[in-house]
């Protein structure tokens, strides 16, 4: 299961992520993110604290989310270690 919490203040989005990103609830972070950028473009912060677990489907849609100029929020082990395997 995951939690998508979405904010926006000043032209930024910040989607909030908990729990599992897999299955299909990649495909529905990528149906959150792609109607926020449809609808209101600004920038991206995806806040990664939450999350326990990345699959491989995961990481590419966050690999596609930071190649469009999405920014990440980590300062746990577990969310340090996703984004510097999604930026290198």
């Amino acid at each position: 299961m995951l939690r998508i919490t979405t904010e926006t203040a000043c032209f930024e989005h910040t989607l909030r992520l908990e729990g599992r990103l897999a299955g299909p609830w990649v495909d529905e972070l990528a149906r959150t993110w792609g109607q926020l950028r449809e609808r209101d473009g600004g920038s991206f912060r995806v806040d990664l604290e939450g999350v326990t677990f990345v699959s491989q489907s995961g990481k590419s849609l966050l690999r596609r989310i930071h190649r469009d100029g999405g920014r990440f929020v980590a300062f746990g082990f577990m969310a340090r270690a996703i984004v510097e395997e999604i930026e290198s």
